[in-house]
């Protein structure tokens, strides 16, 4: 959540300020964001002045305490909210939702994908930094990004192995190289399998088991195609932001991942990996953050803010 509402403010502003603001409970559960506030820990960045033209926020608690901030400040930030704020959207000047949300209104603008930061700046930079690093692997290169469990979406073994199967597949199909990137909430057997699966074709396969630099964005930015578990909705929007051809793996999802994944594959954004090398039509990068800016910019000149 952090990224979306990081990535949105710097795609619209010079200066941007990030705060992390950390609470105690029971302040942390209650429903103001004035009571959160008042349990605020001495790691909490402040809350004072002197105050923006523009607050981004993310998330239910930071939805909460950006309400309350403007409420301090005694002037007109423009509020902005990504993601449903669940509670209180009529306070904010803009809501960059998802299509599946439930949210909705004049000050409701719905993206396909997730905001984030992954711009073709850095990927630019990543791929200078990770070509000659994945020069020696054979083409076309498959690139993999592994998320991991969710809230009643398990992503064990079983479902590491169905993502290796179709990777296998893939690259049997193409006669092509395979790199793979476990995420945080991958766990280590799932890990442990691709490494395993690297051990076999050394010249073919590759697996960074977190020991060294993380070659997440070189990877988005040099593959030929990328396979992104659906767990993760950034992930995914991230691989979108790419030109590159984008498969999902389906493990057991949650509702509103399956949503998400669902209108990708209906507006011809993605397809499910099933291991088949089909050929997929050339399409545009895909960048919610540029839409949501867009929007942002356009209050802003509005409302007379930002110079």
């Amino acid at each position: 959540m952090r990224t979306q509402a990081r990535g949105l403010a710097v795609a619209v502003a010079e200066t941007v300020i990030e705060k992390v603001v950390l609470s105690r409970p029971p302040w942390r559960n209650l429903p103001s964001g004035e009571l959160i506030l008042r349990g605020l820990t001495r790691e909490s960045d402040p809350l004072v002045a002197p105050w923006p033209d523009l607050i981004v926020s993310s998330g239910r608690r930071s939805a909460l305490l950006a309400r309350a901030a403007r409420r301090r400040a005694q002037s007109a930030p423009l509020l902005v909210h990504v993601q449903d704020p669940r509670t209180g959207a009529g306070d904010f000047d803009l809501i960059v939702a998802m299509q599946h949300d439930k949210v909705e209104g004049p000050n409701v603008v719905k993206v396909a994908t997730a905001l984030h930061d992954v711009t073709p700046a850095r990927l630019a930079a990543a791929a200078d930094a990770w070509r000659a690093r994945l020069a020696h692997m054979p083409r076309p290169l498959i690139g993999v990004v592994i998320g991991g469990p969710a809230v009643r979406a398990p992503f064990g073994l079983e479902e590491g192995q169905a993502l290796l199967d179709g990777v296998r597949r893939l690259q049997a199909a193409s006669g092509g190289g395979v790199v793979v990137a476990p995420s945080r909430r991958t766990p280590d057997a799932v890990i442990s399998l691709f490494a395993g699966a690297a051990v076999q074709d050394p010249a073919g396969f590759w697996t960074w088991t977190r020991e060294g630099d993380n070659p997440y964005l070189g990877i988005l930015a040099l593959a030929d195609r990328l396979v992104v578990t659906g767990d993760s909705t950034s992930m995914v929007s991230e691989a979108l932001a790419t030109p590159h051809p984008v498969e999902i793996f389906t493990p057991p999802l949650r509702r509103v991942h399956r949503a998400f994944v669902d209108n990708l594959v209906s507006r011809g954004f993605a397809r499910i990996l099933d291991g088949a090398w089909t050929g997929l039509p050339p399409r545009p990068r895909i960048d919610a953050t540029t839409e949501a800016a867009a929007a942002v910019r356009q209050l802003l000149r509005e409302r007379g803010l930002g110079g």
